[in-house]
């Protein structure tokens, strides 16, 4: 996938001014930055979902341009945000509808499972709840159903919007596990939209800040996420250190806007001593 120049504008507020990336096959990357730096909306016009002013996006060589609906649902599986819920639908019926643009609306009318659909639902965990209906999963069970249903398409292109949104940590770290198998065992390219840090640098191979529509960081983990970023792009005072069990760059926010935070104090000598001989 290729975007060159992409700038878009609502009035005369300008949400993407002149953005150009370039994401390889197989490789992880993370969108970061605060509300309204424009991740989103950047997400939406690689998809195809939403048409910049100017600039170009290629996917395989091809102009998302010149491609149709499912065309391009062939080459590009996307998990937005949030998607509408339809009462009683099973986990199996949702995973089928992501093989419409592969087997086209005759394919469908057919009805029944391909071999895909069984092998999604196995790759995320899904099988086991297979028929149960969808609006009594836990968040954790629909998120990783709606990854099925990106990953049954065969598009080698995923795009996730805030994969992780309204999820407790094991569950976070659940999906974002499940992300990278499909990224190392499944071969698929992965732009995800990640709005904690650490995580981004745990998991995405690069890391791309947005700051005002603009790109402000691109590369690695481990040159992209320091103390300069946490200022200039978030807003916030922060410590980044290298996790040494991963390799990767952890971070915490200790104040915003400068403001100074003031440390917990000591535990008397006595309390410290007895904690010790806990």
């Amino acid at each position: 996938m290729d975007a060159r120049d992409l700038r878009l504008s609502y009035g005369n507020r300008t949400v993407l001014a002149g953005v150009s990336l370039s994401v390889p096959e197989r490789q992880w990357v993370a969108l970061v930055g605060r509300n309204g730096c424009g991740k989103t909306t950047l997400l939406r016009v690689l998809a195809g979902l939403l048409r910049a002013d100017s600039g170009t996006v290629r996917i395989g060589g091809d102009s998302l341009l010149s491609l149709s609906r499912r065309d391009i649902a062939r080459r590009v599986a996307v998990l937005p945000q949030a998607m509408p819920e339809v009462a009683g639908l099973t986990v199996r019926q949702l995973v089928r509808q992501g093989r419409y643009a592969v087997r086209g609306p005759l394919g469908m009318l057919g009805g029944g499972d391909d071999s895909r659909v069984s092998a999604a639902l196995a790759a995320t965990g899904c099988a086991g709840f297979a028929d149960s209906p969808v609006d009594r999963l836990s968040g954790g069970e629909r998120q990783r159903a709606r990854l099925a249903l990106a990953l049954v398409q065969d598009a080698p292109v995923l795009l996730l919007d805030e994969p992780t949104t309204y999820l407790d940590v094991h569950h976070q770290l659940e999906v974002l596990d499940l992300v990278r198998r499909l990224r190392d065992d499944h071969g698929r390219t992965v732009v995800s939209v990640l709005h904690d840090l650490s995580q981004a640098a745990r998991y995405a191979d690069r890391v791309i800040a947005l700051r005002g529509g603009a790109l402000y960081a691109d590369g690695p983990p481990g040159e992209t996420v320091t103390p300069a970023l946490l200022r200039e792009v978030f807003a916030v005072d922060g410590r980044v250190w290298t996790d040494e069990l991963t390799g990767r760059p952890c971070c915490v926010y200790d104040a915003v806007d400068g403001s100074q935070v003031t440390p917990p104090p000591s535990p008397p000598p006595d309390a410290a001593l007895a904690d010790r001989s806990r």
